[in-house]
């Protein structure tokens, strides 16, 4: 094996495990993003923060999207990534409410997300929990899409992000069935909040919304 043939693979190898590093410290981007199913539909809500490494690169960064007047989605990742994704979601969704004269039920939005991710298969560095009430069946859904694309469907609550092991410790210990929606709203802070005070990469304002029959509300 020549000389230039073994520097140019220890180059690749090189080039190979930044990447991976790379990949590895993108995936661990920090935040607390919070579903929960309630009586009449859903509460979803997020921190404000958004870092860069050990950097807090903006203390009002938008990680909550209403994507049409029934579904609304919270990003975890590469924040362009998210942008991108959510983008075309909310475009899509006004493409086939034009088309249908109806608006697309959150399964769809959540299948839509599921392909875009699955077509890149880790290129977007993104983790997305799409929510909503769904008229088909008369009650809130929650879904949760990873960077692989996997979609599965929760039927009570979720959480994703770095500060989620505190969340999801405060949502099993309160969440119940059939709980109504200022009740939903209050878990959905003390849940995010929990994750605020001893997450490092989560913190500041929170940002909260609720969707059921009469559609989406901001409330924070």
């Amino acid at each position: 094996m020549d000389i230039a043939y073994k520097k140019m693979i220890n180059n690749n190898m090189r080039h190979q495990i930044i990447d991976e590093k790379a990949l590895e410290k993108a995936i661990k981007s920090g935040t607390t993003t919070v579903g929960i199913i309630v009586k009449d539909g859903v509460v979803i809500g997020t921190d404000s923060q958004a870092s860069a490494g050990t950097f807090v690169a903006s203390k009002q960064a938008q990680k909550l999207f209403q994507i049409n007047d029934f579904t609304a989605a919270t990003i975890a990742g590469g924040v362009a990534d998210c942008q991108y994704i959510v983008n075309q979601l909310q475009a899509l969704s006004r493409l086939k409410e034009v088309e249908e004269e109806v608006v697309p039920e959150p399964k769809y939005i959540a299948s839509i997300t599921r392909n875009i991710l699955f077509s890149g298969r880790s290129f977007f560095l993104s983790m997305m929990i799409v929510g909503g009430y769904s008229e088909t069946k008369k009650s809130g859904v929650l879904y949760g899409i990873d960077l692989l694309g996997t979609l599965y469907e929760e039927d009570s609550y979720i959480s994703f992000g770095s500060g989620s092991p505190f969340s999801l410790g405060v949502l099993e210990a309160d969440w119940t069935p059939n709980m109504t929606t200022s009740a939903g709203i209050k878990l959905v802070e003390t849940a995010i909040t929990s994750s605020r005070e001893r997450d490092a990469a989560s913190g500041f304002n929170l940002q909260i919304c609720s969707i059921d029959k009469a559609g989406f509300k901001q409330i924070q």
